[in-house]
């Protein structure tokens, strides 16, 4: 299929006029398939205006008005998934199946933040003394100004407009650069449902002048930002000074404690099919695996069988399981992190180098017997590398899964009931999963702790970022 031609989507109208771009790469083939628009201040300007002056509108909208339209734009978002996943593996790599399941994946979000819209309830309050009422009431926050990544293109910025949307918010969107197309796709999902003008406008560009001049905004009154915890912190420091609310998803490094009692090939096939999905690009991909001794090396026999099995090549091509990294940055940086963790000793058990064709392609890796103080033990790698440790015991292991400053995602693998209650009370992150790696579902909370971030998306905590409470004591 073509690629879709790129616009910026301001007060109800998609903006085509002339103005500076930047290249669109396919990261498989380094071609250039699109121009992005680059918004200017006064597009900025006229997208906050426009968010600000149609907000009133949409907050009076009824709950059940605004439930017809999200669901609408699930079907649309069904009816176009693969027409939206095609684009998507243009321009972000991964296999096409993943990119058509992940529309859907949007489209279930969509889904269930209609119904919460219709479920976010006030209460009323016993009062001390008669003829009083105290009633608690559920109110939007405000227009929202939301920045989402390149890794998961259409179901991070639908957890943030369905939730705000629902809540009766409206919202300016930032798409990643490399993504435009899936982030243009899901607005003109919400346009085609009947979303009215101005309550969803699109800008892109540059990264930092955009979140600069939009969460210094005072029509501005909640940000949701998705990514690393460097620009998280810089988002947070910038919405401080508006005394806004913010709501944060940054980097992990996902621990995997897997004990001596675990089925240890059952985590070893799991691992290999989580891990290198997206070419581990997942904030909350399995990535430090900490396996007991007594079976670190039948793990590490396991789990290296599998990595073999891995298809490597073009996302559009059929039996691609793993696609290319998204763009030009990455794998310079794996390659500093998986140097240096050899210089400090580290085993290659497969993998470890860029593999020489067109495109940003990386050999799924395993690197066991990390040392410590290396960078990749410390810092995410966002990509296509899994690094492995022994650990002694459940005290041992809980400190290695504890030792960073992040906590997103973590897993466990034990037949233990106990050890699973413990790691589940000790465990220092906002997810864990036990003896399976899916921890996502539009259903239940998405969120970390430390420096991975504040606040959740998804599952009915989703939703109250974009609420406000307002009391309203009463007599008569």
């Amino acid at each position: 299929m073509d690629y879709p031609t790129l616009e910026l989507f301001i007060a109800g109208e998609w903006r085509r006029e002339e103005r500076d771009t930047l290249p669109v790469v396919n990261p498989a083939t380094l071609d250039v398939v699109g121009k992005l628009p680059v918004a200017t201040a006064t597009d900025l300007d006229d997208a906050a205006e426009a968010a600000a002056s149609s907000f009133q509108t949409w907050r009076s909208t009824s709950a059940f008005e605004r439930y017809q339209v999200l669901r609408r734009a699930a079907e649309l978002l069904r009816e176009r998934a693969r027409e939206i996943g095609i684009a998507t593996t243009i321009e972000q790599g991964k296999p096409a199946s993943e990119a058509i399941a992940e529309v859907g994946a949007a489209a279930d979000t969509f889904d269930w933040f209609a119904e919460e819209g219709r479920r976010a309830y006030g209460r009323v309050v016993p009062a001390r003394r008669p003829g009083v009422r105290n009633l608690v009431l559920s109110q939007p926050v405000g227009p929202v100004a939301a920045f989402t990544p390149w890794n998961f293109p259409i179901t991070i910025p639908a957890r943030k407009l369905a939730a705000a949307l629902a809540a009766g918010c409206t919202v300016v969107f930032k798409p990643a650069e490399e993504t435009p197309a899936t982030g243009l796709a899901l607005a003109r999902a919400l346009a085609d449902a009947g979303l009215p003008a101005g309550i969803l406008n699109v800008v892109m560009g540059d990264p930092a002048a955009i979140s600069t001049q939009l969460i210094r905004d005072p029509r501005i009154r909640k940000v949701s930002f998705t990514g690393s915890t460097v620009v998280g912190r810089q988002i947070a420091h910038l919405a401080a000074d508006g005394i806004k609310r913010v709501t944060l998803e940054l980097g992990g490094h996902a621990p995997v404690l897997v004990f001596d009692d675990a089925d240890v090939e059952k985590a070893a096939t799991l691992a290999a099919g989580s891990k290198f999905r997206n070419a581990g690009q997942i904030c909350i991909a399995p990535t430090r695996f900490l396996v007991q001794e007594n079976v670190y090396e039948r793990f590490i026999d396991a789990f290296s069988a599998r990595i073999r099995t891995l298809e490597v090549g073009n996302g559009l091509d059929d039996g691609t399981s793993m696609g290319p990294l998204a763009h030009n940055r990455r794998p310079a940086a794996i390659s500093a992190l998986v140097d240096d963790a050899r210089e400090r000793g580290a085993r290659t058990v497969i993998g470890g180098e860029p593999i020489d064709r067109p495109g940003y392609f990386w050999q799924p890796t395993l690197l066991a017997d990390v040392d410590a103080n290396a960078r990749i033990m410390q810092e995410e790698p966002f990509g296509p590398v899994a690094v492995a440790v022994p650990f002694t015991d459940v005290d041992d292991g809980i400190e290695r899964a504890n030792a960073l400053p992040y906590g997103l995602a973590s897993y466990l693998f034990t037949g233990s009931a106990a050890t699973a209650a413990e790691v589940s009370d000790r465990i220092e992150a906002g997810m864990l999963a036990v003896n399976h790696l899916m921890l996502t579902s539009p259903e239940t909370p998405f969120g970390g702790v430390k420096e991975s971030g504040y606040g959740s998306e998804g599952g009915s905590e989703g939703i109250e970022d974009y609420l406000v409470t307002k009391l309203v004591s009463e007599t008569w």
